[in-house]
């Protein structure tokens, strides 16, 4: 820093280089080619070779303990904030809000050189071969009855053993199942892969998720309350950000693809059924009376799960889940997917050609 600067100066300038790195940072969205090769090839792996083994040895979230930690000290500075204004010190409540400008900066700058940039790499399809951008109501109705055989199948081989195991052991499940794609698939490649109960997983049923990745510690962590069935699934969705699938379509797609091809009977059908959720939804967007009819064909036990799913998010969904969702869908518009929340559907374009090539 130049010398005779005051404190307020210098944080200006401070603000001034940090908006220069992070407008040179953002040249890199309109060149997908570039941040694949020297972000999403080079830079990220290596950061996933440090970062998954360092922090996988933490038995508990320490993304969870920062986010917290960050939420205090906000309400800490807003309350110094008004405290400052009060007392007509004004110098200082500014030198608050350059710092606070700072630290949003800093944020930013290492949420996209840690993990952001994968937003904007090639798509998936484009990198696996499934660009395929539309599908017939006729092809989205033979998939879904595919997918209503593939789910009844695998739920009906579930045993009681199946249906009772503990948090720890669908984490193990899903890990392997993980390793297994990474080894069989360079667009899987996984680098010490982990998943770990929430700390916030009792104020995560409210804000209706389900999972979430910490870009900053390169953990993966998910709601360990939900429903049994949907967490061997969540537990591959949000491994598949660790892997670097930043769309939450691809992520979905990439967690299917590890159930399916995984041996074992909860993890396959929590794929399935997953699946079946999101073709079930879409098809219901284009011919409700035809939805309707496929319902008949899901045997009754999946039937039964998918109410069990949702009677528990409709428990806990309330005004705070509303806001929650209003905020997670400009975060996806901001960071290169333009329907939001609905980017979470887009999986079944991916499923539609997949089921074609399949």
């Amino acid at each position: 820093m130049p010398k005779g600067l005051n404190q307020i100066q210098k944080r200006l300038l401070t603000i001034g280089i940090l908006a220069v790195a992070l407008y040179l940072l953002g040249i890199f969205e309109d060149h997908p080619e570039a941040v694949e090769k020297y972000y999403s090839e080079g830079l990220y792996i290596l950061l996933c070779k440090v970062f998954h083994p360092l922090f996988n040895i933490i038995p508990f979230s320490l993304g969870d303990v920062i986010y917290i930690a960050v939420v205090a000290y906000l309400i800490y500075c807003f309350v110094r904030l008004i405290s400052l204004v009060f007392k007509r010190r004004f110098n200082q409540a500014g030198n608050l809000v350059l710092g606070l400008v700072i630290g949003i900066q800093m944020g930013l700058l290492i949420f996209y050189l840690f993990w952001g940039l994968n937003y904007f790499r090639p798509s998936m399809g484009e990198r696996l071969g499934l660009r395929d951008t539309s599908y017939t109501a006729q092809r989205l109705y033979d998939v879904t009855c595919m997918i209503i055989d593939s789910a009844n199948t695998t739920r009906a081989r579930l045993t009681a053993a199946d249906t009772l195991q503990d948090n720890q052991t669908i984490y193990e499940t899903a890990i392997k199942a993980v390793n297994k794609m990474s080894a069989k698939s360079p667009g899987f490649r996984a680098y010490h892969p982990h998943i770990k109960p929430s700390l916030l997983t009792p104020l995560m049923n409210y804000l209706s998720t389900s999972g979430y990745y910490n870009p900053f510690t390169s953990e993966a962590q998910m709601n360990y309350q939900m429903p049994y069935f949907e967490r061997p699934f969540v537990a591959c969705h949000e491994m598949s950000h660790q892997i670097g699938y930043g769309f939450e379509d691809e992520a979905s797609f990439s967690g299917f693809l590890i159930g399916v091809n995984s041996s074992d009977r909860l993890l396959r059908y929590s794929a399935y059924q997953d699946a079946l959720d999101e073709c079930m939804h879409a098809l219901r967007r284009r011919d409700t009376a035809i939805s309707n009819e496929l319902k008949t064909h899901i045997s009754k036990i999946v039937r039964a799960d998918l109410h069990a799913q949702r009677v528990y998010w409709q428990h806990y969904r309330g005004q705070i889940s509303l806001i929650s969702g209003m905020f997670y869908d400009d975060y996806l518009k901001a960071n290169n997917q333009p329907h939001g929340m609905d980017t979470y559907n887009q999986m079944v374009l991916l499923l539609m050609t997949w089921y074609s090539k399949h």
